[in-house]
């Protein structure tokens, strides 16, 4: 019986990790109207200017505090200085809850703990890069 429950777990296992996969993906363009509340800081323009917080164009795949031209809390900058790059998993866990990543940060954005409109917002800016 304990086999056949054990098989029956491994068996699922592909479908459950698809699932969860397929769930993890979210909508860009709903992400792009989750965005709107970052707008008040953020620009996501390629090229575009850095407002209250930096741009935000090309985030994925970036190392923190990396924009020269824009003055990061030093938080942040130690973030950066020891390596920490904006990875889709890096970036949940900032935008879900910001204190938790970067404890003496100034982002005042208390995050966001929807977990499809945080999918959508991933989504969103996995497609605000270059090709």
């Amino acid at each position: 019986m304990r086999r056949l429950f054990l098989a029956g777990l491994l068996a699922a296992a592909p479908v459950l990790s698809g699932a969860a996969r397929a769930q993890d993906a979210g909508d860009a363009a709903a992400g792009q109207r989750v965005f709107n509340q970052c707008r008040a800081c953020h620009t996501i323009d390629q090229g575009g200017r850095n407002g209250v917080g930096p741009n935000l164009w090309g985030i994925v795949g970036r190392k923190a505090a990396s924009i020269e031209a824009f003055r990061y809390s030093a938080n942040m900058r130690e973030l950066g200085a020891a390596g920490h790059t904006w990875t889709v998993d890096n970036l949940r866990a900032y935008l879900r809850d910001p204190k938790a990543v970067a404890q003496r940060g100034i982002m005042s954005f208390p995050g966001i703990k929807n977990d499809t409109q945080l999918n959508d917002l991933l989504a969103y800016l996995q497609g605000q890069r270059a090709p």
